[in-house]
């Protein structure tokens, strides 16, 4: 019994890196919400006097590189495919 492909066993480099832009876009919130939980691992355990000020910071530019992050990913999946390079899902 011989399988048959649908497809060429490689993608050509432009559809690859849509399909990969696309992977960073689903993983974007999994690492935001790791960054964001991290500061909570940091406290020690059984104080209650710590200063949150560098917390407040770690976070505002923690959103600021996501913000960033997301506007680069976004920017590069609107770029239309090349003519003959469509990728199939």
């Amino acid at each position: 019994m011989k399988l048959r492909r649908k497809g060429p066993l490689f993608l050509a480099p432009s559809p690859y890196r849509r399909r990969r832009l696309r992977d960073a876009v689903r993983i974007l919130p999994v690492v935001a919400l790791f960054l964001m939980i991290l500061p909570i691992l940091w406290s020690p355990a059984g104080q209650g006097d710590r200063r949150l000020s560098g917390d407040v910071i770690y976070f505002f530019l923690i959103w600021l590189l996501l913000i960033l992050a997301a506007a680069a990913l976004a920017r590069g999946l609107m770029r239309p495919p090349r003519p003959g390079e469509e990728d199939e899902d």
